[in-house]
C-alpha cells in the first residue's frame, strides 16, 4: 500500500490544517533494481587491461586510498569450494595490479589442494598460471582494520587470454546475464546463513570446541548473550553495504541467523562471501579480548551439522523474478501456492534436478548428517508446500520460494547458477511440479506414499550430478572437472578414514 506524500494533507483542524512531511519509500525491489545489472566481464584478458573506462576508474579509486589512508589491498577471488584466496598488495602498487592483474598458479581455484594420490586438484604443476583482474566497483574499506581494502576479482586463462572456466564468480555474471536475457526478468535471491558462535580451548583440536550459548530457538536472552559478536557484525556488515536485517537465536547452541536483502545474484553472492570474512574477523577480535573466557579461541563456524540432535546450518536460497517495473512474475494470488505458471515451472525444474543440485548445494559429507538427523525438519523429500517446512522447497510468500537443502558450506556463486539452470529449463519444458504438499510430509510418508528424496550422501549427489546435463552446464568446462575433482577427493578421503565413532563401537566388538 501506498502511503501517504508529502504535501498531503492527514489532518485538519479549526485554523490549523497538518501536512505530512514524508516523501514515498520506493520499495526494496526497485532499490535493487536502481543500482543497474552486474555486466559481463571483458571477454578477453587484453580487452580487460586495456578499457580506457577502467583506467579512469582506477584513477579515481586511487584518490579513495589517499583520502582514506588505506596502505594495503587484498585481491581476492573465489575457488569452487568458496573459499576467498588470492594476493595482497601494497597500495603503492595500486595502479599497476588493478590495471595488469596479478598471476597464479590455475591450481588456486581449487585451494591449491591435492588429492589422496598427491596430486594437484584441477590443474597440474607443469600448467601455466590465470591471471585475476580487479572488479573495480566492489573495491571497499574493510571496517575492522581502515588501513585495508579488498576488491574481488574475474579470472582469465593466461595461455588462451580468455576467461578462466575454472572461476565459480565471473561465470555466475555470465550465466546470469544469459538467462535475464533469455527470460525477459530479473532473477533476485537472498539467502538466510545460519551460523554457530563457539568457543574453545587455545590450542585444542575440534572436538574441544562448543556452543558459546543453549541451543533455545528465538529465546532473546541467549540472542543476548551473543550481543558482543552481532553488534560487531552489523556495525561491520554495514560499512561494508551488506545490511543484516532480521535476525535470531536459533535451535542448537550458539547458533545466529542473520538475514540479508534481497539483491542480484552476484551480489548476494559477494554480500555472503564478505559476511564470511567479517564474522572470521569479529571470532579474532572477541578472541583477543577474551569476551568469551580468557584462555578461550573464538570461532565463527560455517559447518553444516556440528552436533548431533540438534539443528544444522541451513543456508537457505529465497528467488524470483520481477519484471523492468519490480513486479513480481511468480506471483499469481489463484494459482497453486499463490504462484503463477512461469513460477510453477521453474519451480517444477528445481524438483525435477533436485538430487543432482544437492551436490553443489549440500557440498560436503558432513551436509548430510543434517538430513539423516531427523526430526529438525530437514528437507528431505522432493516435494513443495505453502509455508510447508517439512517439503524440500517451501513457498514462503507469494510468489517467493525458498530451496531448502542448502547449507552454509556452500558457494553461492555455483549455488546461483545451478539453481537458475534447473529453473530455467523447468521454464522451457514447461514442467508442472503438481499440487502443493499441505500437511507434514513426514506423516504422509508414515502413512505409506512414496517421494522421492535427497541422495543419502556426497558420492550418492556425486553420481546424481554426473548424469545431470542440466545442471552440469552451470559448470562448464574445466569448473565442473575441477569441482568433481575436488568433491570426489573429499568423499573417498572420508570413506578411508577412521572415526571416533568407529572406535567407540568396535573396538572392543569381540570377544
Amino acid at each position: 500500500m501506498v502511503g501517504p506524500r508529502r504535501g498531503d494533507k492527514v489532518a485538519s483542524n479549526p485554523g490549523r490544517e497538518v501536512y505530512v512531511a514524508v516523501v514515498e519509500r520506493p520499495s526494496l525491489v526497485q532499490e535493487v533494481l536502481s543500482k543497474g545489472s552486474i555486466p559481463d566481464p571483458h571477454p578477453t584478458l587484453d580487452e580487460a587491461r586495456n578499457d580506457p573506462a577502467r583506467w579512469a576508474k582506477i584513477d579515481e579509486i586511487r584518490a579513495r586510498i589517499d583520502e582514506l589512508g588505506i596502505k594495503y589491498i587484498f585481491f581476492q577471488q573465489v575457488s569452487v569450494s568458496g573459499h576467498v584466496n588470492g594476493k595482497g598488495v601494497a597500495a603503492s602498487m595500486w595502479e599497476r595490479v588493478a590495471s595488469e592483474g596479478y598471476q597464479l598458479v590455475y591450481g588456486a581455484t581449487a585451494d591449491l589442494f591435492v588429492d589422496r594420490a598427491d596430486r594437484y586438484i584441477g590443474f597440474g604443476p607443469e600448467e601455466s598460471e590465470l591471471a585475476a583482474i580487479a572488479d573495480l566497483d566492489t573495491f571497499q574499506q574493510l571496517p575492522w582494520d581502515s588501513r585495508v581494502a579488498r576488491v574481488f576479482c574475474d579470472c582469465y586463462d593466461t595461455e588462451t587470454g580468455q576467461l578462466l572456466e575454472a572461476d565459480p564468480r565471473q561465470n555466475l555474471k555470465r550465466t546470469v546475464n544469459e538467462i535475464e536475457a533469455e527470460l525477459g526478468y530479473t532473477f533476485l535471491c537472498g539467502i538466510e546463513p545460519e551460523m554457530m558462535w563457539m568457543r574453545r580451548p587455545m590450542g585444542a583440536d575440534a572436538g574441544a570446541a562448543e556452543g558459546v550459548t543453549k541451543p533455545w530457538c528465538y529465546h532473546i536472552n541467549q540472542f543476548e548473550e551473543l550481543r558482543p559478536v552481532i553488534l560487531d557484525v552489523i556495525e561491520y556488515g554495514e560499512k561494508l553495504g551488506i545490511h543484516p536485517t532480521y535476525g535470531d537465536h536459533e535451535d542448537s547452541p550458539g547458533q545466529l541467523e542473520l538475514n540479508f536483502l534481497f539483491d542480484r545474484a552476484v551480489r548476494t553472492a559477494d554480500n555472503l562471501s564478505t559476511y564470511r570474512q567479517l564474522c572470521a574477523a569479529v571470532a579474532r577480535e572477541h578472541t583477543r579480548r577474551g569476551t568469551y573466557g580468557d584462555g578461550y579461541e573464538v570461532l565463527a563456524t560455517f559447518m553444516p551439522k556440528p552436533f548431533t540432535g540438534v539443528s544444522a546450518n541451513g543456508a537457505h536460497h529465497h528467488f524470483t523474478l520481477v519484471d523492468e517495473e519490480g513486479n513480481n512474475v511468480f506471483y499469481d494470488k489463484d494459482g497453486p501456492a499463490k504462484l503463477s505458471k512461469i513460477g510453477l515451472q521453474f519451480m517444477g525444474g528445481i524438483l525435477e534436478h533436485a538430487r543432482g543440485l544437492c551436490a553443489i548445494t549440500a557440498p560436503t559429507v558432513n551436509s548430510y548428517k543434517r538430513f539423516w538427523d531427523f526430526g529438525f525438519w530437514a528437507p528431505i523429500y522432493k516435494d513443495y508446500g505453502w509455508q510447508n517446512r517439512t517439503t524440500l522447497v517451501r513457498v514462503a510468500s507469494g510468489g517467493r520460494f525458498e530451496f531448502r537443502a542448502v547449507d552454509s558450506s556452500c558457494n553461492p556463486y555455483l549455488t546461483q547458477a545451478a539453481l537458475l539452470r534447473a529453473g530455467l529449463d523447468g521454464v522451457k519444458r514447461k514442467l508442472d511440479p503438481g499440487k502443493p504438499q499441505q500437511r507434514n510430509i513426514y506423516d504422509v510418508i508414515e502413512e505409506g506414499a512414496e517421494v522421492e528424496r535427497v541422495p543419502d550422501h556426497l558420492g550418492e549427489a556425486l553420481q546424481a550430478l554426473e548424469e545431470d546435463d542440466v545442471v552440469k552446464s552451470a559448470l562448464p568446462g574445466r569448473l565442473l572437472d575441477v569441482y568433481l575433482h575436488y568433491k570426489k577427493d573429499e568423499w573417498e578421503r572420508f570413506l578411508a578414514a577412521v572415526t571416533d565413532w568407529e572406535r567407540d563401537r568396535y573396538l572392543d566388538v569381540l570377544p
